[in-house]
């Protein structure tokens, strides 16, 4: 499509936001349907019609092609005439597909759209036998994002189905305040929808899910059958217990059947970073950990890497956020440089990141040593992957393979890609993706690089949680098209 005059471009643009208005009530038209729309991996549904246009031209930028709303709204438009059972289906990916197969034929939007969703028209299998009933334990900082995540991917709700959160009862207006927690946040901005308080049933109402609050003040001391809660996967988002006989303890209620740990779970439990290791989930598990953000954040870029490059050797440093383990101000703690006042230091302390990637990346067994920093931010963190590979490479052809990757790899949902000079760690707040490659600042020289990745270690990791949630509860949906990544979440 060849650039607008000057005087043209206001107009183009007008053109192209009312297109992105005609396509919100067709994209919430199919998400209730449970045909879930995307845009080179970027969800569209619950967008607003600016960010519907920013992410096509994130999409121009990135992938170097020439899709716009007026490329991408035709197919939109041809779905929305199919009988299209639940799905994922990738419209960045579909319209490029058309763009290029039209120059040389007189194929209609409808024509090729029924041709590429042939295998989900009229195919109206739910994407699970039945709504899994989840529970929040705990309710901090990853707890109520995991609720914000929950709430918005109800869709026609028969899927995952948040049905309540466990915590303390701290006073006698704890339910306000709880409410007033998830309503507001100071990093991620206002919960996008609407709140009220239940007090009679003790409930929080989020755009119209039931929530009901429970006090209680141990793992084992909830009967959840009693709240009409069965089978129920239990999120551990308080990292009290983070091993098998501690974990358990959710086990022994009525109601609950699994649980997993928003923390690198210890022992012989399975630690599973969505993209990269979900396929060892087994019917049989009760008990799993999610790992840590870090480690969400910097495996996928490493296995990405040394498959195609083999890594002989490096060391990983994350730059990362303070988290409420350390003290505001100078006080007492256990572990060494904690106790310093977290918004006014740079701590040096360990990670356990290096010893988590050799469980999922056994391959790269006494290839990697890791440190860490907390600095005084609050969210999105850094790290720095310095590489020796197998062989020589350049900046340009790393930035190509992580930019591919991040575009047509089964690792879409957890790869992102910037290559703008002017970006800096509050860009990243809200990001959904597990990590995100920050090509302008990669370095390369004969066989060594160095990477610099950024992650929200809250949102992008409470989006990982999901992930594997949906995986383990058995979602599953046909994706359009085919070379989309498997998980489809």
């Amino acid at each position: 499509m060849a650039l607008p005059s000057l005087d043209d471009y206001f107009p183009d643009w007008k053109e192209r936001e009312a297109l992105a208005e005609a396509m919100i009530p067709i994209i919430g038209r199919l998400y209730r349907k449970n045909v879930v729309t995307y845009c080179y991996g970027r969800a569209l549904y619950n967008q607003s019609v600016v960010q519907i246009m920013k992410t096509h031209r994130y999409v121009r930028q990135i992938a170097e092609n020439e899709l716009s709303e007026f490329e991408s709204y035709p197919i939109l438009e041809a779905l929305s005439q199919l009988d299209l059972g639940p799905s994922h289906v990738d419209v960045g990916k579909l319209a490029i597909t058309y763009m290029d197969e039209s120059e040389n034929s007189e194929m209609r939007p409808l024509d090729f759209v029924k041709r590429e969703c042939a295998k989900v028209i009229g195919r109206h299998v739910p994407p699970v036998e039945k709504p899994q009933d989840i529970v929040l334990y705990g309710f901090g900082r990853i707890g109520r994002l995991l609720t914000r995540l929950l709430v918005e991917k109800t869709g026609s709700g028969e899927q995952l189905r948040l049905r309540a959160i466990v915590v303390r009862k701290g006073s006698d207006d704890d339910l306000v305040k709880r409410a007033s927690l998830l309503r507001r946040d100071s990093v991620h901005g206002a919960f996008l929808g609407t709140l009220r308080i239940d007090h009679e049933n003790c409930c929080l109402i989020a755009n119209g899910n039931v929530i009901r609050v429970i006090y209680a003040s141990g793992p084992d001391q909830v009967d959840y059958e009693s709240y009409g809660i069965h089978d129920a996967i239990v999120i551990d988002n308080t990292g009290v217990w983070r091993d098998e006989e501690g974990l358990g303890l959710h086990l022994k209620n009525k109601g609950a059947a699994k649980v997993i740990l928003t923390a690198p779970a210890k022992g012989d439990l399975k630690n599973i970073v969505s993209g990269l290791n979900s396929d060892i989930l087994e019917p049989t598990d009760s008990i799993i950990g999610a790992a840590s953000c870090t480690t969400n954040a910097i495996v996928p870029v490493l296995k990405a890497v040394n498959d195609e490059y083999e890594i002989v050797h490096g060391h990983m440093e994350t730059v990362h956020a303070y988290t409420n383990d350390q003290n505001l101000i100078d006080n007492y703690h256990k572990k060494n440089r904690r106790g310093r006042g977290a918004p006014l230091n740079m701590v040096i302390t360990e990670t356990g990141a290096s010893k988590a990637v050799v469980k999922l990346l056994p391959e790269l067994e006494g290839k990697l040593t890791g440190n860490a920093i907390r600095v005084p931010t609050p969210n999105v963190s850094l790290a720095i992957l310095n590489l020796t590979l197998g062989r020589e490479t350049s900046t340009n052809e790393v930035n190509d393979f992580l930019r591919n990757t991040s575009l047509h790899s089964e690792l879409q949902r957890q790869i992102d890609f910037t290559r703008s000079p002017e970006v800096v760690s509050s860009d990243f707040v809200g990001n959904r993706h597990a990590c995100i490659v920050d090509g302008g600042a990669t370095l390369a020289r004969d066989n060594r690089i160095v990477l610099y990745v950024w992650y929200d270690n809250e949102f992008g990791y409470a989006c990982q949680v999901v992930r594997v949630v949906q995986k383990w509860a058995g979602i599953s949906y046909p994706l359009v098209p085919k070379d989309v990544d498997k998980q489809g979440f």
